[in-house]
């Protein structure tokens, strides 16, 4: 186990600078949600949503979920249809390096990629539209829970996710649209609850949805939780919620992972 997790690290190294490398992976996954943000920020800097919150308080929060639905899922679920396709699955699986340090160099990658984007974003956010940093120890630490989990969630259903696309160049024309719906209603783009409401009960079986209330929690005022469907913040059933995802992930992992493509097997 040790080997397998020191293993695991160094090669998140590798997939690190295998990820930078990458023209279409940083402009796509790392730099898309940060120009979405300056942009839109830019657009509805005015709006208000509630008294003292504006769209772009709102829109940060969503975002926020977004950029790690976009490492985590979406960067995955293109990525290694192409390493299954050049054959670099296969290798690895028939090296001596154990199998679970190929998983714990992706995920380690993502988390590193995720806190950066994070970071950037809350930065300029709090730079050029006025987005106040979490000022308690709860919101850091709710913070950091819901990045944990969301980023888990997202990552196992990428790599699940993964095994869907029959051939790596298609996989960017199955996966993204996937993930856009998602954005749309999940309360990323557009205030949750002006959404329809059959269209806010389908988004609610999904990680996004949750992530995104999570981090409203942090970057909004208390008083906004009253504005949300169930008037709460709900973070018992966000933690819930992104706990089974993280199950089912996993689950969805084990069951459909494949090293080879499908004309290898």
């Amino acid at each position: 186990m040790t080997l397998t997790l020191r293993l695991g690290l160094l090669r998140s190294g590798l997939e690190l600078r295998q990820f930078f490398r990458g023209r279409e992976s940083v402009i796509f996954s790392f730099a898309l949600p940060i120009l979405l943000l300056v942009v839109f920020g830019s657009v509805f800097g005015g709006v208000d949503v509630a008294p003292g919150v504006t769209l772009t308080q709102y829109f940060v929060a969503g975002m926020i979920a977004a950029a790690q639905l976009t490492n985590g899922f979406q960067t995955l679920a293109i990525q290694i249809p192409m390493e299954r396709d050049r054959g670099v699955l296969k290798r690895l699986y028939g090296a001596p390096m154990p199998a679970g340090s190929y998983f714990i160099g992706k995920v380690a990658m993502v988390y590193l990629i995720g806190v950066g984007g994070c970071a950037i974003m809350l930065a300029i956010a709090t730079a050029f539209f006025h987005v106040t940093l979490p000022s308690t120890g709860r919101q850091w630490f709710t913070l950091l829970w819901v990045s944990l989990l969301g980023i888990a969630a997202c990552t196992l259903c990428g790599i699940a996710f993964s095994s869907i696309p029959r051939e790596a160049k298609r996989a960017p024309a199955v996966v993204t649209p996937v993930a856009l719906v998602l954005e749309f209603i999940s309360g990323v783009f557009f205030v949750f609850t002006d959404l329809p409401a059959w269209m806010q009960q389908v988004a609610a079986v999904f990680p996004l949805k949750w992530m995104a209330q999570g981090m409203r929690s942090v970057f909004l005022p208390d008083a906004f939780a009253a504005n949300e469907p169930a008037g709460s913040w709900e973070l018992g059933r966000v933690a819930i919620m992104l706990g089974a995802w993280v199950i089912v992930g996993l689950a969805l992992c084990l069951l459909t992972f494949r090293w080879t493509s499908r004309e290898d097997s």
